[in-house]
């Protein structure tokens, strides 16, 4: 799956910054919920909604969004980051260091966990 294909919407709880690595520097198709009309208000079901409706991976640290993915296959694609705190350029790093596995992942997996240690598919 090429970069350019894949599409992201990162929650609020990550910095705006990720989105914008992730476009410019990672060639994703990204968004972040700030760009969205309602911004970080936007409810959860609208996040899924328009996950669902672009084909859009989420990527968030709220453990909501795991119940939501369990029970009712929504979003379309998740990958949680369960870093605990972390600075912006630390995440951006992990992201980096990661790309690789977490793009050819994403190609065939739908649920994905990335902690500071590893990359985690959830099957």
């Amino acid at each position: 799956m090429a970069a350019s294909l894949i599409k992201i919407l990162v929650d609020a709880q990550l910095p705006k910054h990720l989105a914008r690595w992730l476009a410019h520097e990672a060639g994703f198709d990204a968004l972040h919920t700030l760009d969205l009309p309602e911004a970080n208000h936007t409810p959860d079901d609208g996040i899924n909604e328009l996950s669902v409706r672009e084909s859009r991976i989420v990527i968030t640290k709220d453990a909501d969004f795991v119940n939501s993915f369990i029970l009712h296959s929504r979003p379309y694609k998740l990958l949680l980051v369960s870093t605990g705190n972390i600075s912006t350029n630390e995440l951006v790093e992990l992201f980096r260091r990661y790309l690789p596995e977490l793009t050819k992942a994403l190609q065939w997996h739908s649920y994905l966990e990335l902690s500071r240690e590893q990359l985690v598919i959830h099957r």
